[in-house]
């Protein structure tokens, strides 16, 4: 009759040097049954009996742990020898477990199939050989990219970006994503998309079933003191002056789902520390309770500020920023994708037409004035994506008959320009002295040097002090220390001085 293990060693165009035959105490007398069949009908082939006990076949644990540890311990040697794994006898949780030691290629080997003979075929049956690598299918290949392409446009809310830099980091993004529950960690400048582009991950998720609970989102910038901890933590009936009922708290509302933290580097000391503990224990301590709760969320966290210098300032722990930069991404501003900003504004009027609003277009010649400003160097865009939807919303709403006009484009210009310039924008030192025409032709690397110059001259009471103040590192290594003159000749190059700065 046929047996698949003797039948591996029958087929005629399949040359077995080694079978390592795994069995346990119990089919002791099989294994040595088959070991001298294979020798009778294949004598080139070298049987290894190698015994593998276990408690409980159907234990998932005890059984991967078993053959994890057979894997890691085999001298493999794929240079010099080709791997098949065959799964005959044993229980579902044995074949379920050989095929994902293949497929994380533990054991660098494809799958030998075996199928009983016909009534008219030998004894040996037939086989074939699977390749877990599906990669090398192309019509399995073509689907992947298809859906590859689908979850990347789906973070990107569908928007077709033309930055090459944007497009690969969502393309990785979309990849982590769906493979990792680790930490996330989105930075950039206010306005960048960090919410949006966390609760578009939830999206995604949910959509491959990989989280069934909500999407909560918390600005860690409104959170302060025992209000703080209540909101996060949650607290018990009678936890505070105030506390008449129970609150679970946004880490326990979060449970099976993603927590979104925005703002985490506003956090407090004590909050951070509850915050660790909770991403890598899953449970925490509601305020006024001795009991611990736990919650199955997975932590996306955003922020604009440097945590690595407020680690060093000492206002955030260094363990917590360890356990959140294990996938960290910078989320560019608007100025740094001026490309993505006409495809941004065809988005922001099908959004503004969303709610009822009516679909609303440019004519031809306001939308090259818009685009124009808004592609300029000049363009400081300091609230990002924010200010970009802001301004085609009041563009839409103003717009005489459904047609955004040139009018309408000059009067949104001008309030863009005006909120720009407000006190504490970055951009604020430069854009007030100096023209559009004059900014355009100073390079990034140098407006950025002229813009902190500005900012040392706005806060000194002389030159002689802001001089001092730019130049005091390189000031002992020259023999004059004339760091007003200095200054004034630096100025001067950019058609500035201390007196129009000052005023």
């Amino acid at each position: 009759r046929w047996r698949p293990t003797v039948a591996s060693c029958q087929q005629p165009d399949l040359a077995v040097d080694r079978l390592i035959l795994i069995h346990d105490n119990h089919a002791a007398a099989l294994a040595t049954t088959i070991t001298r069949d294979i020798a009778r009908i294949s004598p080139v082939t070298e049987v290894v009996p190698t015994l593998m006990n276990l408690r409980n076949p159907w234990d998932f644990e005890e059984v991967y742990g078993a053959m994890h540890a057979f894997a890691r311990g085999y001298r493999f040697d794929p240079e010099a020898e080709e791997y098949l794994v065959n799964i005959t006898t044993g229980s579902h949780v044995a074949q379920i477990c050989w095929f994902l030691l293949v497929e994380a290629h533990y054991i660098p080997a494809r799958l030998l199939q075996l199928s009983p003979p016909r009534r008219d075929d030998p004894v040996a049956g037939q086989h074939s050989i699977i390749d877990l690598d599906l990669s090398r299918y192309d019509r399995i290949a073509r689907r992947f990219r298809v859906e590859r392409d689908e979850g990347s446009s789906f973070l990107k809310s569908g928007i077709a970006t033309r930055n090459a830099a944007f497009n690969a980091m969502i393309d990785r993004i979309e990849q982590i994503a769906i493979r990792s529950r680790s930490p996330l960690l989105l930075t950039g400048p206010t306005g960048a998309g960090k919410s949006l582009l966390a609760r578009r991950i939830h999206e995604l998720k949910r959509a491959r079933h990989q989280v069934a609970g909500g999407f909560v989102e918390v600005n860690c910038a409104t959170l302060r003191g025992e209000n703080a901890m209540s909101t996060l933590f949650g607290h018990v009936r009678g936890a505070f002056t105030g506390a008449v009922a129970a609150r679970p708290g946004l880490l326990r509302t979060a449970d099976k789902g993603i927590l979104f933290l925005d703002e985490i580097g506003e956090l407090g000391l004590d909050e951070q520390a509850m915050i660790l503990r909770a991403i890598e224990d899953k449970r925490f301590l509601p305020v006024g309770s001795d009991r611990e709760v736990a919650s199955e969320f997975q932590l996306i966290a955003g922020t604009n500020r440097d945590l690595a210098a407020a680690v060093a300032a000492g206002r955030f722990r260094e363990d917590l920023l360890a356990r959140l930069n294990i996938w960290t991404f910078e989320l560019p501003g608007l100025r740094q994708r001026p490309e993505d900003i006409e495809p941004n504004i065809e988005f922001e009027l099908a959004r503004h037409a969303e709610p009822g609003g009516g679909l609303v277009t440019f004519n031809r010649e306001a939308r090259a004035k818009f685009v124009a400003f808004a592609t300029a160097p000049d363009a400081s865009w300091s609230a990002n994506f924010r200010d970009l939807g802001a301004a085609i919303t009041r563009m839409a709403t103003l717009a005489p008959g459904g047609r955004i006009d040139e009018a309408t484009v000059a009067e949104e210009i001008v309030r863009l320009r005006q909120s720009w310039r407000r006190p504490g924008n970055v951009e604020d030192g430069l854009e007030t002295l100096l023209t559009p025409e004059q900014l355009a032709e100073i390079d990034p690397f140098d407006r950025v040097q002229l813009a902190e110059a500005v900012r040392v001259c706005r806060a000194s009471s002389s030159v002689s002090e802001a001089g001092r103040g730019l130049f005091a590192a390189s000031r002992n290594r020259r023999g004059t220390t004339n760091d007003a003159d200095r200054l004034r000749k630096y100025l001067a190059r950019f058609g500035l001085d201390w007196a129009a700065i000052r005023a």
